[in-house]
């Protein structure tokens, strides 16, 4: 047994010196958001930005709803929704969250989820359910023949998020709850845009009128979120109680840096956010843009080089100054000049502030792990950019490095005997085991042909495929490469 106290409101006043807790009112709140999916992510992030305007604002705290697992509810429950966010970084930071107001279960609080949708007070629905969650076809719309879906048209009870999500629309359209925004957290490119399209198709299945009513009255802004969460572990949770004086049974950590991008397309009230850093902007496209081009492929690359050269972790690769000069000139003079303007931000800056991140030395994210799914990730990570620097005409010698990095990483598996993480592994790693570039090069679930029958790609992928033989080799050519 803990020799700490449990968190709850009753021992917040028990906590060591110099941890922030709430200073806004924690009893008798009524949520102003309903937030499907109460994960480790958003109790980092959207749970943070919540918790920092509540205090100027007291119309946002949060009710949690979770779809399936009783988790977070078994855990916060018995601390009346506190819990500690550790900040990630040389000397760590402890703060005590309290912007949870309600913890809901769609398997036994059916009808309180339905009043929390329709409340006029609710004026934001928020989610982190995944992209499975948001049951969606092979076509982007909504998945008619998902087993869940299927069910629900048939006239059963709600079980998916969109299935609640609907419900829950229809008895705020019976009962006047008014406009209501529903933002995606997702990570997922257009995501609101697509969770508008799957809502919209449910509507017109069930009911016409619905449909109409959310084309008037809800919107569905898209939205870019970033920040690295690592996993609670029992050692994580040693710390915290060490740090705080209070026992957590479920703590969170993540890193300092954290980013919201928000469509700035409100029907409901737009929560005061812009006050704790969240950025809301015309387009979020441009950010998912840079966002897998400055930070993930950039990831990917030491990734794939710093595993050839040895490394675990990305602090240990970003402090080899030849990998890491090279990622940073990768970044600057290759990849930064594709990407469109970031409304309210410096290109440059934000790449900085990625190589900050990555240079963490808290923040243990390892390197085997960033290589999975390799043909899934590149795709969108670098031969974007590559794509878009022939069709301008400029060479891409040092872009074709981490892809033959990736060719090096997938023959080493192959030789050392491991099982790949990629669902394309049972074909890529013979093939660059063999050293056969064009083969390769000739999957089209990986490479589009502009960019296989593309000369001048062709000969530097051969040229940096090469210059990886070793690691005196690798050395070489990210010194020459500048």
């Amino acid at each position: 047994m803990s020799e700490h106290p449990r968190l709850s409101r009753a021992t917040l006043a028990q906590r060591k010196p110099g941890i922030a807790a709430p200073a806004y009112q924690l009893e008798g709140r009524l949520p102003g958001i309903v937030h499907f999916g109460p994960g480790a992510f958003h109790r980092a992030h959207q749970a943070a930005y919540a918790d920092a305007v509540l205090d100027s604002d007291p119309r946002w705290s949060i009710c949690e709803v979770a779809l399936n697992s009783t988790g977070t509810a078994d855990a916060l429950g018995p601390q009346d929704g506190l819990y500690v966010l550790a900040l990630l970084s040389a000397e760590p930071e402890y703060c005590i969250i309290g912007s949870i107001t309600e913890l809901l279960s769609a398997r036994t609080d059916g009808e309180t989820i339905l009043q929390r949708l329709a409340a006029p007070t609710t004026q934001l629905v928020t989610s982190t359910v995944t992209e499975k969650g948001y049951c969606l076809s092979p076509e982007g719309g909504l998945d008619m023949n998902h087993p869940g879906i299927a069910a629900e048209l048939a006239g059963g009870a709600p079980t998916t998020f969109i299935g609640w999500l609907a419900a829950g629309l229809a008895r705020r359209m019976a009962e006047g709850g008014g406009p209501l925004t529903v933002l995606s957290c997702d990570n997922l490119a257009h995501n609101g845009r697509r969770l508008g399209r799957a809502v919209t198709e449910y509507a017109q299945a069930t009911d016409p009128a619905l449909a109409e009513w959310v084309a008037s009255n809800v919107s569905f802004p898209s939205s870019m979120v970033d920040s690295i969460t690592p996993a609670t572990t029992d050692a994580v949770r040693e710390q915290v109680a060490e740090a705080t004086g209070l026992e957590d049974a479920w703590p969170i950590q993540r890193e300092r840096f954290t980013q919201w991008v928000v469509e700035n397309d409100f029907k409901g009230a737009r929560p005061p956010f812009d006050a704790a850093g969240v950025q809301f902007v015309s387009d979020v496209a441009p950010f998912e843009e840079a966002k897998l081009r400055l930070l993930n492929g950039p990831h990917s690359t030491l990734a794939y080089l710093g595993v050839l050269l040895g490394h675990e972790t990305v602090a240990d690769a970003m402090r080899d100054a030849d990998l890491a000069d090279f990622v940073r000139t990768m970044m600057h003079e290759d990849i930064a000049p594709t990407l469109r303007p970031l409304e309210g931000m410096d290109v440059g800056d934000y790449a900085e502030s990625v190589l900050e991140r990555f240079r963490n030395p808290a923040i243990r994210h390892l390197l085997a792990q960033i290589a999975w799914d390799g043909s899934q990730k590149l795709p969108f990570r670098i031969l974007g950019t590559i794509a878009d620097r022939r069709a301008a005409g400029l060479p891409t010698g040092r872009l074709a490095v981490p892809v033959a990095a990736w060719f090096r990483f997938l023959a080493l598996r192959h030789s050392d005997g491991e099982k790949l993480v990629d669902p394309l592994g049972g074909k890529l790693a013979p093939l660059a085991a063999a050293g056969d570039i064009d083969a390769l090069l000739a999957i089209d679930a990986v490479f589009p042909r502009t960019l296989a029958g593309d000369g001048e790609f062709v000969a530097a992928l051969r040229q940096a495929h090469a210059g990886l033989a070793d690691e005196s080799a690798i050395r070489s050519t990210l010194k020459t490469a500048l």
